[in-house]
């Protein structure tokens, strides 16, 4: 038996395969659960996306409260490191003037122990040298007093007493 013309080129032959095989195929309803299988994939991805998408804004929410909150805490730190800036200044200003209050004390109670000793030298001086006139007069007194001076002494004064108290 002799195939028709159009049988005997193999190109013919494979075209008849293949829509045969298609035919099979939709006989089958294959096309039915590949498009099936398509739309579920299909839906699988768009509900990925838009979970992707979720995550993404979350994300970025997530992102600017952390950089609002980093950006608070630097504004913090700033503040708290400027007030203990000042806070240091305040004290070592304080204590310099406590310092410098405590060398002027010191400096005036120096200052009036000298006065207290020149004060004390000077009268101790003044002692000494009371001492030594009276000494020195007592001894002019001696040398140049006889008894008839005594007794003109010892008259004026009771002369004297007596004008006085009378």
């Amino acid at each position: 038996m002799t195939l028709p013309a159009w049988l005997q080129d193999p190109t013919n032959i494979a075209f008849i395969a293949f829509a045969a095989f298609f035919v099979l195929l939709w006989r089958l309803n294959v096309h039915t659960m590949v498009l099936g299988m398509l739309d579920t994939r299909s839906q699988e991805i768009a509900k990925e996306l838009h979970d992707a998408r979720r995550l993404r804004e979350e994300a970025e929410k997530l992102l600017k409260d952390y950089e609002a909150k980093r950006a608070t805490a630097e504004t913090e730190a700033k503040a708290i490191v400027e007030a203990a800036r000042e806070q240091a200044a305040a004290v070592a200003e304080e204590t310099r003037s406590a310092m410098m209050a405590a060398m002027a004390r010191r400096e005036r109670q120096a200052e009036d122990r000298i006065a207290a000793a020149g004060t004390k030298a000077a009268d101790e001086v003044r002692s000494a040298a009371a001492e030594a006139a009276i000494a020195a007069a007592e001894k002019l007194l001696r040398e140049r007093m006889n008894e008839a001076s005594q007794a003109a002494l010892v008259s004026e004064g009771v002369s004297e007493l007596k004008r006085k108290f009378g």
